[in-house]
Parts: C-alpha cells; structure tokens; sequence
C-alpha cells in the first residue's frame, strides 16, 4: 500500500522551489518529520536489487544455498516454515513449470534475455542496528506487500558489521501476474521498510541519495561485491588510470559530471526554497538546520575522483599513524 511519503510526492523535492501556480507554500505534518530525519541525518535503508542470475533453476538454487550458507542458516518462508536448504522450493513454486513455459516461449527467448524466475532481494541498515529487529521489519514489509499474491523466503544475515536480510520472491504471482519492479517501486519498498523500522523502535529513514547531496557511483553487483573484498580487477585499472592522470598533473574530466554539478546546484536551491517555506510556517530551527544541511554538501564526486581523493588520503592516514617500533 503506497505510503503517504509517496501518494503526495513529499520528495519531489524541487516541487517546494517551483515558482508560479504551482509554488508550494505550506508543509504537512508528516512532510516536516521526513524532513527532519533527513537534516539530522538519520540512518538511511537499503534496498538492493541484486540484477543477475535469477532466470534460471540452476541459478535459483545456486542462491538458495548462498543465503542460507548451504545449510548452516534457517530458509523461512511466506508461510512462516523454517528450513535447512532451498531445493524444496524450487519443487513447491513450481519453477520447473515456470522455465518450461518461458522456454516454450521461442519468440520471448529469441528477442530479449529469458524472464526472471525470481527477484533477489537485499534489506539493508547500518551498523549498530540489531539485527533482529531489522528482520522483523522485513517480515512485516513482506506480509503487507505480498500475502497471498508471491512466494517468498529470506535469510537474515550477520557477517558483515551492516545487518541484512537476503529475500527471494518468486516472479510470478499465485495468480499468474509477474512481478515488476521499477524504480517508483523500489522508492515505496525503502519508505516501507523504513516506516516498519520506526514502528520497532528504530530510527530509519528512506530518501534519494541525490536529495541527500551524495553521489550514486554505480557499479555492476559482481563488481561492487569484489571491491568490497579488495579483488576487483575493474577497480585496481580505475585507480592505475588514475595515478597516471595524478602524475601528469590534472585529472580527465568524465562524462556527465557537467550534469552532476547542475543536479548538485538544483537540489541546493530547492533546500534553501525548502527553509524559507519552513520559516513561513513557523518552523524556524527546522529551517536552519534545513540551510545547514544544504550548504555542508561536499562537492558531487566522478568514480575518478572519488578514487583520487581515496589514494590521497591513505598516504596521510599513514603519515598520522604512530610508528611501530
């Protein structure tokens, strides 16, 4: 069910800065209090489409025993079943069925990449957050969000300092609609997920990062999960082209960081527009904070200069570290 968050777009965010008929002149109640976490800057939610591997049985299975450690960690289901692998359900969703159709399908399979089987699905919080709590909200997410339409199972997850519960949902629902996410839909899932965790007591929060003045350095899963391991190849000849360009003296400007910076001045604008319709209507610490928050954004970053700024600042970490004798 679309939140109130997004049946009246509180994050239109330059809707506050528009002038003429449809200038904004006043807040909501529940406006204000999204606001408010977002210049406090409240832990934010993650919700990650993982885009790969999805169209296959082998594949499925393959990610079913990923989650649930091949075994060492419960599967639990929809129907609140607990189980020690996920080859069970790949029979009881009737996938076979489901590659068969879309196999028999020669003119899907011909023209665009086979259908998905399921969606994977990663929920996210910060470090610190207890990890039990940030499962609840997300069985609390999944019963209102897909009772009775999709299959699903998920898996929480502690090994990493960001607790995170991996889901898998069956594509096609039990009454043969498939399941599409879009970004609108990824949007609604973050502000759910969030409101879910506020319910349980914790702070969370669901806002665009370019509303929150950061970059979204986009990168393949496969190689997003190698640079956290310190092993993607992509990232090392980044940063080799990028010594170079240092030692040469300037970096090359990349595509799109025009477009970045515009986008930067625009959400700036709009906040500063933001803090003025908050003093009209008497919110006058809110509206300082608001103008604070706009104006300690950092430069918009490239990945180029992102990894520039990384190189330089480990050799004075090194420096600033005591020596070991």
């Amino acid at each position: 069910m679309p939140t109130l968050v997004y049946s009246q777009p509180l994050f239109d965010l330059f809707s506050f800065a528009r002038r003429g008929p449809g200038q904004r002149d006043h807040l909501s109640p529940e406006e204000i209090r999204q606001l408010a976490r977002t210049v406090r800057r409240t832990p934010e939610v993650m919700v990650k489409i993982l885009p790969k591997s999805a169209n296959t049985l082998s594949a499925v299975q393959k990610h079913l025993a990923y989650i649930g450690r091949k075994g060492d960690l419960d599967l639990e289901t929809d129907d609140g079943e607990r189980l020690r692998g996920g080859n069970d359900l790949v029979e009881d969703w009737d996938l076979e069925l489901d590659e068969y159709r879309r196999k028999s399908d020669l003119t899907s399979t011909r023209e665009r990449e086979p259908a998905r089987l399921v969606h994977k699905v990663i929920f996210s919080m910060p470090a610190g957050t207890p990890p039990e709590k940030v499962l609840t909200a997300v069985k609390k997410f999944a019963r209102e969000e897909f009772a009775l339409k999709h299959r699903y199972v998920m898996a929480l997850h502690t090994d990493t300092p960001s607790p995170h519960v991996h889901m898998v949902i069956k594509a096609v629902s039990e009454q043969g609609q498939r399941l599409l996410i879009r970004k609108a839909t990824l949007r609604e899932w973050r502000s759910e997920f969030a409101r879910h965790l506020r319910a349980l007591g914790v702070a969370a929060n669901a806002t665009p990062l370019y509303i929150r003045g950061e970059t979204n350095l986009r990168k393949p899963d496969g190689i997003y999960r190698a640079s956290l391991r310190g092993e993607s190849i992509h990232m090392r000849e980044r940063a080799e082209t990028v010594v170079q360009e240092l030692a040469k003296g300037k970096l090359r400007t990349e595509p799109g960081k025009e477009r970045l910076v515009a986008t930067r001045n625009k959400v700036q604008r709009a906040w500063w527009a933001v803090g003025d319709i908050l003093i009209r209507n008497g919110h006058q610490e809110l509206a300082a904070r608001t103008r604070r928050f706009a104006g300690e954004m950092l430069p918009p970053r490239t990945e180029n200069e992102y990894i520039a700024a990384e190189l330089m600042r480990e050799p004075r970490a090194r420096r600033r570290s005591p020596t070991t004798r």
